[in-house]
């Protein structure tokens, strides 16, 4: 134990100075002759650590608080991204501009993942919390008095940074507050922000604001649960103390290189493909900007003694692994719902409020799903790593049944495959979370929050432009081959009467312009088509996917088990 030597002036009663020694602490005071009196001292005791807060009802009424100000920071997302054509209309902006007002808002919402733990170190998990959820409220409550686009960015802007540091909240009061016994059921009540979340406040609360109420309430619908959950927070979590002293060791660097570096990729990901990626002097320059400055930022992170990102706990196999499955689970969970959205909207020209059912059968009964897994997960004879394997093979099982989309289908067709997927995600996100959490100290909380919480953000903004893209060019491809083909053979079947004209005759509206009509018929059909395709071939690409990351978890992850209060009975080994 470190000792101190003190020493002190007989012509002064001043403070005195302290030298750590290797020994027992020793008082030196000044004698006529000079020579010092040790008197011996007790080592001075360590600072008392806060007293655990004891879990009932008033902290589980914080924690549903935090839950709800996380699920509705994914509300306003969710719910402004599906309605954007309405917000579009109603500040008259087109398609390019519009696309910026979800661009932006990912990019401070992905990027506020990243700090926001060592925020709510600084200043208190309760303070930060009722500070960003009531930011999101006011700023909700302000978007649609917007007079203009600048404004309304700008707007976006603070209001992602304020969405973006509420989600790492939910995982580190989950880990901090709940009982060992009880712990796996608060990563279920995270990975509802996974799964019921993105799914309830797509098309079924955008559908639901736009067709009976009107499109301001995308933008207010979060006021009265900001309220509820501000209060609950306020009188559920306990009161931390703030420690500014941490600004005396602030990671400015990783802060200025950080930031941009991730605001600048993620933006280059939502705007690639309407850009056309790396042919756009802007998205090659985000990019490049980006990633170098990234590169900066994570060798600060891993020398800095008190950094966002503990970089050191990739080390561990299981939170790499982890880490990367996730990632590719999000990508899984974006196709789940996205594809049936594009295919009854292009092709059966359904509304979202026609759309709203395919979500809502895989969204509700998440509710009930999440604790039936987490209470399997939570006996210790399950392995967690056979519970997540099992999910991907029945993801895997799902896409297949995708691979048989062809026009004919309707809503009904996509239940069985939402089914599948209810069982699936659960399956997938608590493995995964178990996996990152099981295996660390206390200490590491906000660390593997922030990681856990801006990789689930990134892997959205992959999602999203590597689903674009590759929607975009298998369309383009299937319609190049049959419009080939047809033209190919278009001579050869005339003496058996052409299958393409018979087919569209009866759809021909103008007689007098049959060729010009057989010619709009044809591509409309073609692209139709050509769409179901490539939804299709997405399907196909995803059972790889799962296959790979099948094949990812049997060897790479090590076992966890469950945490379990120490036993008073039991003796110590």
């Amino acid at each position: 134990m470190g000792c101190f030597f003190k020493t002190a002036d007989t012509r002064s009663n001043d403070a005195v100075a302290r030298y750590p020694v290797d020994h027992a602490d020793t008082l030196a005071l000044s004698r006529p002759d000079g020579l010092p009196v040790p008197v011996l001292l007790q080592p001075e005791p360590p600072p008392a650590p806060p007293k655990a807060a004891v879990f009932g009802p008033r902290l589980a009424t914080g924690l549903a608080g935090v839950l709800l100000a996380v699920l509705l920071a994914g509300f306003n997302e969710h719910t402004t991204e599906a309605g954007l054509a309405d917000i579009r209309g109603a500040f008259h902006l087109g398609h390019d501009e519009g696309t910026w007002i979800t661009a932006v808002f990912e990019a401070f919402n992905i990027a506020a993942m990243a700090f926001a733990p060592w925020c709510s170190v600084t200043f208190s998990i309760r303070r930060l919390t009722i500070a960003m959820t009531g930011l999101v409220g006011v700023l909700g409550t302000a978007a649609p008095f917007m007079p203009n686009l600048s404004s309304l960015l700008l707007l976006r802007c603070v209001q992602g940074l304020a969405c973006g540091s509420l989600p790492p909240m939910l995982m580190t009061v989950a880990l901090r507050f709940l009982p060992p016994n009880i712990k796996i059921y608060g990563l279920g009540a995270y990975a509802l922000t996974a799964t019921f979340g993105p799914n309830i406040g797509g098309a079924p609360l955008a559908g639901f604001w736009f067709e009976y109420v009107g499109w301001p309430f995308l933008f207010w619908q979060i006021v009265p649960l900001c309220l509820i959950s501000m209060v609950c927070v306020a009188w559920g979590l306990p009161q931390d103390p703030i420690r500014l002293e941490r600004f005396r060791q602030f990671d400015w660097r990783g802060l200025l290189t950080g930031l941009p570096a991730i605001c600048m990729l993620v933006i280059a990901l939502e705007q690639g493909d309407r850009l056309d990626w790396f042919r756009s002097p802007l998205i090659t320059h985000l990019f490049f900007g980006g990633g170098f400055l990234f590169v900066l930022f994570i060798v600060n992170e891993w020398f800095h003694p008190v950094p966002f990102f503990r970089i050191q706990l990739l080390k561990q196999r299981n939170v790499t692994d982890a880490l990367l499955t996730l990632a590719a689970v999000l990508v899984l969970g974006a196709v789940t719902a996205e594809i049936p959205a594009v295919y009854l909207e292009e092709v059966r020209g359904y509304r979202p409020i026609q759309i709203a059912p395919v979500m809502l059968i895989l969204a509700l009964p998440q509710v009930l799903a999440l604790p039936l897994v987490s209470a399997l997960c939570n006996i210790r004879r399950v392995d967690c790593r056979h519970v997540l394997m099992a999910g991907l093979a029945i993801q895997g099982l799902s896409y297949f049944l995708g691979t048989w989309i062809d026009a004919d289908w309707v809503r009904e067709n996509f239940y069985a495959m939402q089914l599948l997927q209810v069982a699936s995600e659960p399956m997938m996100v608590i493995a995964i979370l178990m996996l990152a959490t099981m295996g660390l100290g206390p200490a590491d909380g906000p660390f593997i929050s922030g990681m856990f919480n801006m990789t689930k953000g990134v892997a959205n903004a992959i999602a999203a432009g590597v689903i674009s893209a590759l929607l975009r060019r298998r369309e383009q491809f299937h319609s190049t081959m049959l419009l080939d083909t047809y033209g190919t053979n278009h001579t050869a079947l005339q003496s058996w009467g052409d299958p393409a004209q018979a087919l569209l005759a009866p759809h021909i509206v103008d007689p007098a312009r049959l060729d010009w009509n057989m010619t709009v018929l044809l591509h409309g059909e073609a692209s139709e088509q050509a769409l179901i395709l490539a939804c299709a071939d997405i399907y196909t690409i995803m059972i790889g996917v799962c296959a790979a990351l099948f094949m990812l978890n049997l060897v790479l992850p090590q076992r966890v088990y469950p945490p379990r209060a120490p036993s008073t009975s039991a003796p110590a080994r």
